[in-house]
């Protein structure tokens, strides 16, 4: 490639700003990558606790279900009291550039259920309980299981572009400066010797 480059200042002036470019670009990929990397280590521990809670979670609240169906009978009609889930808002964070997503969803205060206490019992009330925190908790999981994805998909990108910088663009630019500025010495020793002669020759003339 160097080989292919006409040596003038002109071209080593243009070979090095490329090449400082090239450096200044790997070591933003390589503080991105770095950042983007801490994120989703952070991320996946807490999807870790959270799909262990989810476990527990829904398991409890399907105990409760059966216990409250038990002592009320079947609860589907007083399930049906109960609003359909139709709360969620979906926004983004940005991390270096990478769209995360945030979802929110309003979560019924546990204290101020919105069904007939006249008609229901403590495994009902418990079950509610139960069922409002494995929403909550499922609302999370989803945001940060998805953030990963994204973080995953968003490394593995950027892991591609410095690794073209720093094993392809940056090595070719720094064999064209090299090139470059060799062409230029020789040419200006060869100048110098050139000078040399002719002064040498016009002394003795």
């Amino acid at each position: 490639m160097a080989e292919q480059i006409f040596p003038t200042k002109g071209n080593l002036i243009k070979a090095k700003r490329q090449l400082r470019q090239a450096m200044m670009g790997y070591e933003l990929m390589d503080r991105k990558r770095n950042i983007l990397v801490r994120e989703m280590v952070s991320l996946t521990d807490e999807a870790k606790e959270l799909r262990s809670t989810i476990e527990s979670t829904y398991s409890e609240a399907y105990k409760a279900l059966a216990y409250a169906n038990i002592t009320l009978g079947v609860v589907s009609d007083l399930a049906n009291t109960i609003p359909v889930e139709n709360s969620l808002k979906l926004s983004v964070r940005s991390v270096m550039g990478v769209e995360l997503p945030k979802i929110t969803a309003d979560i019924e205060p546990v204290d101020r259920p919105i069904y007939a206490l006249g008609s229901t019992n403590s495994s009902f009330d418990y079950a509610y309980v139960c069922f409002n925190k494995a929403k909550e908790i499922t609302v999370r999981l989803a945001e940060v299981e998805n953030s990963i994805y994204r973080l995953a998909i968003a490394i593995k990108k950027t892991q591609k572009r410095a690794n073209a910088l720093k094993n392809i663009m940056i090595p070719r630019f720094k064999e064209q400066v090299h090139f470059i500025s060799n062409a230029l010495e020789e040419k200006e020793r060869e100048e110098f010797s050139r000078q040399k002669v002719i002064k040498r020759r016009k002394t003795r003339a």
